[in-house]
């Protein structure tokens, strides 16, 4: 975290002095979430020019209940939640899951297989950059740059509602005038999970501030004045 935080920063800096025209700016390196935070803030670039990868575990998930479900990608939209447009009648993931259709058992494995689909690409190929996020990333950068939306879900800077002063994966389109989000929505359960996930950022992020890489909150307007 320390020293990937490091290099954020400097990222960020070398952004605003050597190209503050920049239209969009996707960030790769891990944490994501916490990275283009700190690249965010540093750059003095706008919110909606900042996003991070986000997208390779909805992609993964997606190819796995194609292989599953043995149906074309197209019937499978993530946005929030997972759905079917038309199969089982359009039916959400969350309802079939412990049925007949996909026991608890062979769902545990699907996750599983999602979780661990980037080790595996790297155990076959030596490493995954050069896969899932490089191509993912074009397809980000492209859609900023006025081609077709990107509508998987990506990391951006949250800052209204029960969410607030952290980038993370969201309900999200890049278009040519840059990446926007709402909220997400979801049962009880995905609710709290998504919660569990903001406050590990919360810490990630405070972890960074305590290092004394980034300023405390209430000073961020000061490093970017596009930040509330």
């Amino acid at each position: 975290l320390n020293g990937n935080a490091e290099i954020a920063a400097q990222f960020g800096k070398d952004l605003r002095n050597y190209c503050p025209n920049v239209k969009h700016v996707v960030v790769v390196f891990n944490p994501a979430d916490i990275t283009g935070l700190i690249t965010l803030l540093y750059s003095g670039l706008k919110p909606s020019q900042v996003s991070t990868l986000a997208a390779l575990d909805s992609t993964r998930l997606q190819n796995e209940l194609v292989k599953y479900f043995k149906i074309p990608a197209s019937e499978i939209k993530i946005v929030g939640r997972i759905r079917f447009n038309n199969y089982k009648k359009g039916s959400a993931l969350s309802s079939l899951i412990g049925s007949e259709q996909l026991p608890e058992a062979e769902w545990k494995e699907i996750k599983q297989k999602v979780i661990q689909g980037g080790k595996h690409i790297i155990d076959l190929r030596g490493r995954s950059s050069f896969q899932s996020p490089a191509y993912l990333s074009i397809e980000m950068i492209a859609a900023a740059m006025g081609g077709a939306p990107f509508r998987w879900p990506a990391g951006v800077y949250v800052h209204s509602g029960k969410f607030n002063h952290i980038m993370m994966a969201m309900e999200t389109a890049i278009t040519k005038d840059g990446i926007s989000y709402k909220e997400v929505k979801g049962n009880a359960t995905e609710e709290k999970e998504l919660e569990s996930s903001y406050e590990h950022l919360c810490k990630l992020r405070d972890e960074v501030i305590a290092m004394g890489i980034i300023p405390p909150i209430n000073e961020w307007h000061k490093l970017n004045s596009n930040i509330d």
